[in-house]
């Protein structure tokens, strides 16, 4: 029989002598009402700042309305410097990529990579192999074809900073 063990992603001030112990829990909450161009391909949403070193939980998530009858229009959550804090390049899938808009997401969990639920935000930006300091923008970009109707989008984002 195997035994799996969790990998409890938390600084050791922080940790808890028994069950139930928590951090303050910090939640950005963004909507965002976006309207349908010719040129939406690339368009970018800004859904605010978070610290570079903040844990993301695997509560948060990604939620629109349906954008599109026609082609393949995505939407991809990324991290952007702030200040030109990071090293190379921002990073514009960190978070979630290829959400298909052309008809409503009920609830795209981010990261979407199971992976990294639990990990520093720096260390979901692919350029990235030490904490920046600072903040980084949590950014939406349209991708692969234009959206063709206004709607909401909305990112509800956890995290915890240790």
């Amino acid at each position: 029989m195997a035994t799996f063990t969790a990998t409890e992603r938390r600084a050791h001030l922080l940790s808890a002598v028994s069950h139930g112990g928590s951090y303050n829990v910090i939640n950005l909450c963004s909507t965002v009402e976006v309207v349908a161009t010719t040129t939406t391909i690339g368009q970018t949403i800004s859904f605010g700042r978070i610290p570079s070193n903040a844990r993301i939980l695997g509560s948060s998530k990604l939620y629109w309305d349906a954008l599109a009858t026609t082609g393949s229009p995505a939407l991809d959550i990324g991290l952007a410097a702030v200040n030109g804090n990071l090293a190379q390049a921002d990073d514009p899938n960190a978070l979630s990529d290829g959400n298909l808009v052309t008809s409503a997401g009920t609830g795209k969990t981010m990261p979407a990579d199971i992976a990294n639920i639990g990990l520093p935000a720096w260390d979901l930006v692919a350029s990235e192999t030490s904490d920046p300091g600072g903040e980084l923008e949590v950014t939406g970009i349209f991708t692969d074809a234009v959206f063709e109707s206004d709607g909401t989008v909305t990112a509800d984002l956890y995290y915890v900073v240790d």
